[in-house]
């Protein structure tokens, strides 16, 4: 599945490049943005900090929920999450780059940072990312060929201001982010080579290779309810990404109030 998803970034990789020829590509925005990894606090009474996803459609479900704005969504996100993630690929996931703006213009002063999803391996993205209101880019290590070239991408990201949340499957994965001096490691549950969720995979890596003291961890993909976020807290993970739980039903603000408790947490 990573090598369809590459085909169709090489295609959009190709089209920034000539934008960037003719000095078409966006310029990088000028703003003072929301720090990321700080943000990742958990709310009180709540086992871990919430990266609440918007997620249109995926490879593995097709559609989930095509009906609710990016707008509506985040605001409902806003009651309780303490980022935002925005998926931002077209084809699989039916999102789009300019979501990142339509969230953060939504959100006006509410200093909730945003995530940039997508599969991500060559530095005009990263440049790309940086004309919109991102605080954070995710980084796929199975997308790069070594942890040179992952390196390079953080390097790359820190200089425009963005955060760079590494994601990892397995203990491989997570030697080549340490190779790299990732400092947010995301653990993702589905392996996106099969597309299936190994959840016990997770809690043995997180066993095996504990948290480093500048680290901070997140779980995403697969979590089902708050007893998943208290386990993952016990764990070390510091923060857990939710998005097809949250929009599967088509209604994220109900959805996201059960994850952290009820309605006493969702302020």
């Amino acid at each position: 599945m990573l090598e369809r998803f590459r085909q169709i970034k090489d295609q959009e990789i190709a089209r920034l490049k000539e934008l960037d020829k003719s000095h078409g590509l966006p310029k990088q925005l000028d703003i003072k943005r929301i720090p990321f990894s700080a943000s990742l606090v958990p709310p009180q009474n709540a086992p871990l900090a919430i990266i609440a996803e918007y997620k249109r459609a995926s490879p593995s479900l097709g559609a989930i929920c095509l009906d609710l704005e990016v707008e509506d969504v985040v605001l409902a996100y806003a009651q309780g999450a303490q980022a935002i993630s925005i998926l931002t690929e077209e084809v699989y996931f039916q999102g789009h780059l300019t979501f990142l703006d339509r969230a953060k213009a939504a959100l006006g002063h509410k200093p909730i940072p945003l995530l940039r999803k997508d599969f991500i391996y060559d530095p005009i993205q990263i440049a790309a990312t940086a004309a919109t209101s991102a605080s954070a880019v995710l980084l796929i290590v199975r997308m790069l060929p070594d942890a040179q070239s992952l390196a390079v991408l953080i390097h790359e990201a820190a200089h425009f201001g963005l955060e760079s949340v590494v994601e990892v499957f397995d203990a491989t994965d997570l030697e080549i982010a340490r190779q790299a001096c990732a400092k947010i490691i995301q653990v993702n549950t589905r392996d996106l080579e099969t597309l299936k969720v190994d959840r016990e995979g997770a809690w043995q890596l997180i066993q095996d290779h504990p948290p480093r003291d500048d680290e901070t961890w997140i779980l995403a993909s697969g979590l089902q309810d708050r007893s998943d976020l208290v386990r993952a807290s016990q764990a070390g993970f510091k923060a857990a990404l939710i998005g097809t739980k949250l929009m599967l039903g088509g209604n994220p603000k109900q959805a996201l109030q059960d994850f952290l408790g009820g309605d006493s947490h969702a302020d």
